[in-house]
C-alpha cells in the first residue's frame, strides 16, 4: 500500500463515526457479507459511511493491508476496526454492538 492511499484510508475512517468498507453501496450490494452488514446496521439505525471498494482497486487492497485484515466487507467504529461479516452479525446478536455504539456515542437515524 503506498502512503497516499494510506493517508486516504484514514482520512475516510477519521470522516464518520461508523465507516464501512464493501462491495458495492448499501442500495446494492455486490456481495452476500456485505449486504448482511449493511442489514445489520439498517437494524441498528445507525449513521454510517459506506464506500465501496469496487470502485477503487488501491482501497480494495490497500484497507486489507490496512487493518490486516484479508476480507470484505470491514466496520470501524470512531476509527476502530471491529471486524468483517461475522464478528458483526455474533456482536448484534450478543448485545456487543449495541453496548459498542452506546460506549462511542454513535448517533442514529433520525425517524
Amino acid at each position: 500500500m503506498t502512503e497516499k492511499t494510506g493517508e486516504r484510508i484514514k482520512s475516510i475512517i477519521d470522516g464518520a463515526d461508523v465507516v464501512l468498507f464493501m462491495k458495492g453501496v448499501p442500495a446494492q450490494p455486490q456481495c452476500g457479507f456485505s449486504a448482511a452488514v449493511v442489514q445489520v446496521l439498517g437494524a441498528f439505525g445507525v449513521k454510517y459511511q459506506a464506500v465501496n471498494v469496487l470502485a477503487d482497486p488501491f482501497v480494495r487492497e490497500g484497507i486489507k493491508e490496512f487493518s490486516n485484515w484479508p476480507t470484505i466487507p470491514q466496520l470501524y467504529v470512531k476509527g476502530e476496526f471491529v471486524g468483517g461479516c461475522d464478528i458483526v452479525r455474533e456482536m448484534a446478536a450478543s448485545g456487543e454492538l449495541t453496548q459498542l455504539f452506546a460506549d462511542k456515542g454513535v448517533e442514529k437515524v433520525e425517524a
